[in-house]
């Protein structure tokens, strides 16, 4: 099992930038493939980012493609959501998660741990 504990989240306006920072507890955090998720008031949970196990391979929605970067630490059992160019419509809270599962993993329902979240606020 592990833990996860998401921090880095604030008001910032648009075209700023911030960065998440999730760090993990528990089990041995290289072994599990790591994402990065959102949910903005009155919508669905919806997929961010995710990286492999080693951080070899990374995938994005459209929505944030070549303006976040998700990277990880396994050294600090951490992984990291860079987030610059930000716009009004990323306002949302904003879950790590962790699956065991290899390869590609973009559904809720694939990721069996989760963080609390954390708040990101971009003001136009």
């Amino acid at each position: 099992q592990v833990q996860l504990v998401e921090s880095g989240g604030g008001l910032v306006q648009a075209g700023g930038s911030l960065r998440l920072s999730c760090a993990a507890s528990g089990r041995t955090f290289s072994s599990y493939g790591m994402g990065w998720f959102r949910q903005a008031p009155g919508k669905e949970r919806e997929f961010v980012a995710r990286i492999s196990q080693r951080g070899g391979t990374t995938n994005y929605a459209d929505s944030v493609k070549g303006r976040f970067t998700i990277s990880r630490d396994n050294a600090k059992n951490t992984v990291y959501l860079q987030m610059n160019s930000l716009k009004p419509e990323d306002t949302a809270v904003y879950y790590c998660a962790a699956t065991d599962l290899l390869g590609y993993a973009s559904k809720i329902s694939q990721y069996a741990y989760w963080g609390q979240g954390t708040q990101v606020t971009v003001s136009s």
